[in-house]
This record gives structure tokens, C-alpha cells and sequence, in this order.
């Protein structure tokens, strides 16, 4: 039996991200618990838990990606399980928050479902979320259970910094990205640079001017998410164009939709650093994509929730940990 200052604990892995879930189980060294999903003939999702749950604190590791209804209902039914098999606390550790970029409404009559979505999870009966990088902050106000908001930036720093890059430039990518690449970039000791663009229509943007220098520079665009990657080869080609010698790019979540790898590989990018919040099928790899994992920061913050420890000093370059 796995417990932490005396508390019972065990990892759950649904089908979005097994592959995290095994890397976190292995580094708090217990093994994932038993758990079986079924479909019926006409697509319901069934979710069977193979071993007891009274009493304990139990992990669900499950991102809301494509398919995010899909995992989103699994999700769901997985937590009414856990309530209805007397866990004493339903901690979810979802790193992609689906539906988190509709979090406002931004025309009238337009719904806001990331708060929809908050409402289900706590409905089902879940007492914790973990995620990480949401993308708006005020996701965290939506819930009236406590969230842990995990940051990427650490691991992706420590990257970088280890690749020992000259004239660095860290670009957000347009103004509402200015916060992140301010913070990557005091990691780095490097200045910054804003890409100024507009959007005529969704998923479609055009780079109408640029505020700061990147000629000759090492630029580094930071953003939360890459979905269509049509805004990435737009800006990577215009830091080109624009004389800086090598174009990287870093984000938490690889959505990666559609053409999203054809258009990076053939953009002015050297290199897109991601993480493994999201897990890439075959057809989204890239010799230009480089996945680095979160499964340690995640085992780490487990261990800090069990020990009742401040998450916050997890948010610091991780140096000497292997990826």
C-alpha cells in the first residue's frame, strides 16, 4: 500500500495520456491502478476500477485533448466511480484544460464553457484540479475547489539555458504573450521583442509590424499552446525576414491540428520545444518537434499536495534532472 505522511494514495491513467501517467507512477515508484474504459455499441463510455479506493487519495491523470469530448466524458465518468467507491479525495491532474480558450465572451450570445466544463468536473465530485498552463488565469476562479496551476517554463528554461544559445531574444507572440516572454526571458538573462499581428479571421494571422530588435539574434517565441501552427510560421518567417539567425519556438501544449507539423517543418523554425501534456500520435512527430517531459515536476507536486508542502517551489529550473 503507497502512503505519504500517512496517507493512502494511488495513480489512475484514463486513455488521453498513458504515457504520462506511467512516467509519473515511476517516479513516485508505485504502480498505476487498475482501470479499464469500454465503450457500448453506441459509443457510451464505460470506466471500471479494477481494486479498492475507500479511504484514499487517488490521482487521475487525464489531458482534455482531441478527442476532447471524448476524454472529457471519461473524465467525468471516471470521478463519479471514485465518489461512488468512497475515495476520500479526487484529485485530477488534467495538464491540457480543453475548451480553456473559451473563457470569456468575447461577442454577444457566445457561451463561456470553460466555466460549463468547471461546473461538470465539480458536479461529478472531484476536490482538486492540477493542470498546467492554463491558458487565461482567471480559469482558476471558475472552480470553488482548490486548483494547483503547474508552470512549463521551469523545464523549458532549463533547455535552453543548458544549450548555451548566444544573443538571445525571447518573442512573444503578440501582446497578450508579453507576461510569458518577459518571465522566460529573466530565466535567460535575455531581452524581448513583440510581434504585432491581427487576425481577420480565426485561425488566420498576419505579422503587421514588430517591437523590439532580433537582427542577428537567437530568437525564442514563447507561447501557452501551437493548435494550427498557421500564427507560428507566420511570426518564425517574419523574425527571419527580419534578420535574426535562428528562429525557435516553445510552447507547454502541442495541439498540433490539422497541418500544424507540415507548416512547421516548412517554416523558418530550427525547433519547436514542447512538452508532454499532450500526447503526439506518429503522424505528429518531427525531426523539427522536441517533446520534453513533465512527469517529474507532476510526481514532485503529488508528493508536495500529500505533504501538505507550498507547490510554489516547484517553479524554479529543475537543473541536473534528466528529461
Amino acid at each position: 500500500m503507497a502512503e505519504i505522511n500517512r496517507k493512502k494514495f494511488k495513480i489512475f491513467s484514463l486513455s488521453a495520456n498513458r504515457a504520462l501517467a506511467e512516467e509519473i507512477a515511476a517516479f513516485m515508484r508505485v504502480p498505476l491502478g487498475e482501470c479499464t474504459t469500454s465503450r457500448f455499441a453506441d459509443g457510451e463510455i464505460q470506466v471500471e476500477i479494477g481494486e479498492t479506493v475507500r479511504g484514499h487519495h487517488v490521482f487521475v491523470v487525464q489531458p482534455t485533448s482531441r478527442p476532447v469530448n471524448e476524454n472529457l466524458m471519461e473524465l467525468l465518468v471516471m470521478v463519479d466511480a471514485l465518489k461512488r467507491a468512497s475515495a476520500k479525495a479526487i484529485n485530477l491532474v488534467v495538464p491540457y484544460y480543453g475548451y480553456s480558450r473559451q473563457d470569456r465572451k468575447a461577442r454577444a450570445r457566445q457561451p463561456i464553457t470553460a466555466k460549463l466544463v468547471a461546473n461538470m468536473i465539480e458536479a461529478a465530485g472531484a476536490t482538486r484540479m492540477i493542470t498546467m498552463d492554463l491558458h487565461a488565469s482567471q480559469i482558476q476562479g471558475f472552480f470553488d475547489i482548490p486548483i494547483d496551476d503547474f508552470r512549463a517554463l521551469p523545464t523549458m528554461a532549463k533547455y535552453f539555458i543548458e544549450k548555451k544559445l548566444e544573443d538571445v531574444v525571447v518573442v512573444a507572440p503578440d501582446h497578450g504573450g508579453a507576461t510569458r516572454a518577459r518571465n522566460l526571458a529573466d530565466y535567460l538573462g535575455a531581452p524581448t521583442a513583440i510581434i504585432d499581428k491581427r487576425r481577420p479571421k480565426p485561425n488566420v494571422a498576419e505579422v503587421m509590424g514588430l517591437i523590439g530588435d532580433v537582427k542577428g539574434k537567437t530568437a525564442i517565441i514563447i507561447d501557452d499552446m501551437v493548435d494550427t501552427a498557421g500564427s507560428l510560421q507566420v511570426g518564425a518567417n517574419a523574425l527571419a525576414d527580419r534578420g535574426a539567425k535562428v528562429v525557435y519556438a516553445a510552447c507547454t501544449h502541442p495541439i498540433l491540428s490539422g497541418t500544424a507539423v507540415e507548416r512547421i517543418e516548412n517554416s523558418a523554425l530550427m525547433e519547436l520545444v514542447t512538452t508532454n501534456t499532450i500526447c503526439l500520435g506518429e503522424d505528429k512527430k518531427s525531426y523539427k518537434i522536441k517533446q520534453l517531459s513533465i512527469g517529474y515536476l507532476l510526481a514532485e507536486g503529488i508528493k508536495y499536495i500529500l505533504n501538505d508542502q507550498p507547490v510554489s517551489d516547484l517553479f524554479k529550473p529543475m537543473v541536473g534532472i534528466k528529461y
